[in-house]
Parts: C-alpha cells; sequence; structure tokens
C-alpha cells in the first residue's frame, strides 16, 4: 500500500480559473475532438478552470447546426457526476461550418469574437488607426490533417485573427506530427513564424499532459536520492517504450504513408528521452526548461544513414492471437497496400555525447499490435560490485531499476535487492509500487486538461518549441534516409513479427549487443 505523506510546506492551492477566451477547434468533428477535446474540456468546466464567458466554436465541412454538434459532441461524455459541467459546456458549444481553405470561412470566425476584427487590409487606409477594435483572446486549435496547418495559419492571420492587441492573446495549438521529415518541419517552422510569433506557437503533444510524465522532474530534482545517480556512472541504460496492442484498425491510409518512426518517435518518444537526460533548469520558467530539452536532442550522436540502419530494427506485424482474439496482419487491413513495406515497430539505440551521458546506451522501441499495451521509461541502474557475496550459491545480484509507468496505470516502480527471509543469506529482489489512481484517489484524464489548461493561461513549458522539434527530426532524419535507400535498407530489412508478440526478434539482438534484454511486455 502507498501512503502520500502531507507535505505542510508545500501546500496544493486550487488553480485560478483561465482568462475568457473563443476556443476555435478546427476539424471538430473528428475523431480527436470528440474522444480527446471535448471530455477535457469537460473535465476543466467540471474543476471550475473554464472562465463563464469561454465559448467552443467548432469549425468543420460537415452540414450542422450549434444543437446537432452539441448533441454529438456531448454524446460519448457519460459521466452523471458531470450534469452541471455539461450543461455549462453544452450552453457554450458552437458550430460553424467552412472550409478550411476558403477565406470566407475565417471571416464567419471573426464574427464570433466578442468585438468585430478589422480587416488586416484595412492597415493601409489613412482611417486604419480609429477603425481598430480590440478582438478579445482567442485560441485556434488545429485538429485536422497536417496538410491544412500553414492554410489555414495564413488565412487566420490575412483575417487578422492572429493581431494582439489592448493586451488580448491569439494562439495557435498544432496537433502532430509536425512535418514528415527536416526539411518539411523547417519549411513548415518558416512558414508560420514568417505570420506570427513563436509566442503564439503551442505545438502539443499529449504525453507531456501525463501525471508521469510530468513528475519526472520532480522525481529527479525534487530528491537528493535520485539526482546524484542521475549520470553515466550509477546508470547503466535508458529504455523507453510505447507498445500498443491495437492495430491500425481501419486507420491504415493514414498510416501507411507514416509508420512507427515518424508517427512516435520525433514526438512522444523524444518528449521522454529529453525529460530524462535534461540538466537541471536554472528555474521552473518555461524557457529554461525548454532551452535543456533541446539541449539533450542537440547532444544525440549524428548518424550517417548507414550508421542508423547498424542501430535500428524495424518490423510489421503479421496475423497472430491478442487477449484471445485473433488479429489479422497489418497487409490484410482492407486500409493498407497489400505489398506494404511500412513499419508498424522500430526499434533504435541512440547516444546521448555529453558530460552526463557518455557511454549510456537510450534503447527506444515502440509498435503497433505487441503483447501489452504499456508506455514507460525504464532506468537501469549499475549492479552492485558482487564480492561482499560471491559465497552465496549462483548468486547473481540484480541491478536496481526504476521503472516510470506513463500509461495505462501511471505511477512508478523501483525494484532493489533485500535478504530472503530464513537462516541462510539468500538474495531475492523486491519491488515497491506506486500508481497516482490509488494514492489520490485520482480520476481518469485524458492528458488534454493540462495542455489546454496551460495555453489557456499563457505557459508554453509542456509544449515544443521551434528547435526543439528541429532538433528531433535531425535525430530521425538518417533513419528516414537510410529506410529510403534500397542498398542501405537491406541492412535493417522489415522483419514480420506475429501479432500479440514482444515485436521482430531483432529488437532483442539490438538491445542484446548492449548488453541488455527489454523489460518484457506481458
Amino acid at each position: 500500500m502507498t501512503e502520500v505523506l502531507p507535505a505542510p510546506h508545500c501546500p496544493p492551492t486550487p488553480p485560478d480559473a483561465a482568462p475568457p477566451c473563443l476556443i476555435v477547434i478546427f476539424g471538430a468533428r473528428g475523431d480527436l475532438t470528440h474522444r480527446l477535446l471535448i471530455p477535457a474540456l469537460l473535465d476543466l468546466a467540471r474543476e471550475g478552470l473554464l472562465a463563464k464567458d469561454t465559448r467552443i466554436l467548432g469549425v468543420d465541412h460537415h452540414e450542422e447546426d450549434d444543437e446537432s454538434f452539441r448533441n454529438a459532441v456531448l454524446a460519448a461524455c457519460h459521466d452523471n457526476k458531470s450534469n452541471g459541467a455539461r450543461d455549462f459546456l453544452r450552453s457554450r458549444l458552437f458550430y460553424q461550418r467552412g472550409d478550411f481553405t476558403a477565406a470566407a470561412t475565417f471571416d464567419a470566425i471573426a464574427r464570433h469574437l466578442p468585438e468585430p476584427c478589422p480587416d488586416a487590409r484595412a492597415e493601409s487606409r489613412p482611417d486604419a488607426e480609429t477603425e481598430k477594435k480590440s478582438c478579445g483572446n482567442a485560441i485556434f486549435y488545429l485538429a485536422t490533417a497536417p496538410r491544412f496547418f500553414e492554410t489555414i495559419i495564413d488565412l487566420l492571420s490575412q483575417a487578422g485573427l492572429l493581431r494582439e492587441e489592448d493586451g488580448h492573446f491569439r494562439r495557435i495549438i498544432i496537433e502532430k506530427p509536425f512535418g514528415r521529415d527536416l526539411a518539411s518541419a523547417q519549411a513548415l517552422n518558416k512558414a508560420i513564424l514568417r505570420v506570427a510569433a513563436e509566442t503564439q506557437i503551442y505545438r502539443i503533444d499529449h504525453y507531456l499532459g501525463k501525471e508521469t510524465v510530468q513528475n519526472i522532474m520532480v522525481l529527479r530534482f525534487a530528491n537528493f536520492m535520485f539526482e546524484p545517480i542521475w549520470d553515466r556512472s550509477h546508470i547503466d541504460a535508458v529504455e523507453i517504450t510505447a507498445a500498443e496492442t491495437v492495430g491500425v484498425e481501419g486507420r491504415g491510409r493514414f498510416y501507411d504513408t507514416a509508420g512507427a518512426l515518424r508517427d512516435m518517435v520525433p514526438n512522444h518518444m523524444f518528449q521522454l528521452l529529453s525529460m530524462i537526460g535534461m540538466e537541471p533548469p536554472n528555474s521552473f520558467d518555461a524557457e529554461a526548461i525548454r532551452t535543456e530539452k533541446a539541449k539533450v536532442l542537440e547532444a544525440v550522436r549524428p548518424y550517417s544513414p548507414q550508421e542508423a540502419m547498424a542501430n535500428a530494427v524495424r518490423g510489421q506485424y503479421g496475423a497472430g492471437t491478442i487477449a484471445g482474439a485473433a488479429q489479422r496482419a497489418y497487409r490484410a487491413d482492407a486500409s493498407v497496400d497489400a505489398a506494404s513495406e511500412t513499419e508498424t515497430f522500430v526499434a533504435l539505440t541512440l547516444w546521448i555525447d555529453n558530460w552526463r551521458w557518455q557511454g549510456v546506451p537510450f534503447l527506444i522501441r515502440t509498435g503497433k499490435a505487441l503483447a501489452a499495451r504499456r508506455t514507460e521509461a525504464v532506468i537501469h541502474f549499475r549492479k552492485a560490485p558482487g564480492v561482499l557475496f560471491r559465497h552465496i550459491p549462483a548468486c547473481d545480484l540484480s541491478p536496481g531499476r526504476l521503472i516510470l509507468k506513463i500509461q495505462p496505470d501511471e505511477g512508478l516502480s523501483l525494484r532493489f535487492v533485500i535478504k530472503h527471509p530464513g537462516r541462510q543469506i539468500v538474495l531475492t529482489d523486491a519491488e515497491m509500487q506506486f500508481f497516482y489512481a490509488n494514492a489520490f484517489k485520482s480520476r481518469p484524464s485524458t492528458g488534454y486538461e493540462t495542455l489546454l489548461y496551460d495555453c489557456l493561461t499563457g505557459d508554453p513549458t509542456l509544449f515544443q518549441r521551434a528547435d526543439h522539434v528541429e532538433a528531433g527530426w535531425a535525430v530521425v532524419q538518417p533513419f528516414l534516409d537510410g529506410f529510403a535507400d534500397p542498398a542501405l535498407g537491406r541492412l535493417s530489412p522489415l522483419e514480420i513479427y506475429a501479432a500479440g508478440s514482444q515485436g521482430p526478434s531483432g529488437a532483442a539482438a539490438l538491445a542484446a549487443r548492449c548488453g541488455h534484454l527489454w523489460h518484457e511486455l506481458a
């Protein structure tokens, strides 16, 4: 049983409600809005963190009115304890049918702001200054396909909707994927920053909204028992896993153009890598933290495409069984090319060439249709010298191990060696567990609540900066180049693995070359 002790020196204080704001969601009838954004806004409403003047405007191409939109997006929210919050949110939900590429859509959006927005072209008129009016606070959430990102932001700018005046803010939340490779990410950043300031851009990664991810910094920097040993002298390897039991489930048309590497590594996996590997920031100021995170990715050893292939394994799931149910092969999905070479699993070995981490392998794996759903980071500590126990038969000391459990059960696990009860000295492993849900009786969340609230209140700490995004793609680019090159790709051939398994056998061999075994998925 985990006991959380009171901390009178740091009593929790309820956060203030966010300022009034118009939240415009492009792609309002999509899966992301229904499954995650609306439930997250409902949670914020339940906590009293949305101002009474908050308005949510959904924009999409579907033929819809306000009432049918409200019914559709709230249909999945069945918590009876949320009736008051549901009514609060329902009365603030509105819908605007529109084409994301048409200027008329953005003129219509402007009419939903508290006061009319001036035409951006009005600045060229002599009386422009007298016509300027406050447009109120607004957040524009791009829950759309990536091909619309640049167009939407350009049209927001042309409509004057990004202009910040009289102390009001205009912010843009951009979903992943942010680019398909280094060149496209750089081009997208350049295009966006041509019409908006970096302070207005919130590149979102919902992993950073999870309690365990945020807790990595607290665990390291608020506990002197961990930070002094958080280095190459005491840590043997770091393992980061994001495993799913589901396959593409009909989403193959999108997934087949992305694959596991693009879909997960430069965003989710590198967020965890950065949080684990970063140096202590000078303060909890957003820019101080984001700078240290960017430095980690900049310090990752650069590979040539050939070196990248020697440090990568890719696989694609075949037919198998998951939790007793048959799973068809990736290529058998009707939405996937029957001859697809897209990887649904990738494992990489990376090295961070700085004083703290020199010589410590960072093993990364992510995949679909695996034996268990689990996202975690495993810190493998070095073994203690076993000289004292050499006389004990078959004694092989286990190294200490700290597991940061990101999902589905957020918490921590610490393994260490103890004496087994009895007359003789017999060593055995013990495991201490901590789970947020048990300790704090916390409600399940989407991970978006914190991020939406932070954007509303202007805290960019948990969002990616342009240099962080580009540094991540710079690490990934040699792998993309190697996989795309027919000659080099043979150095890391696509391996078919059974659905419901641990993944390709090559992944085990990759870890073994560093002297390690993956933490088993079970």
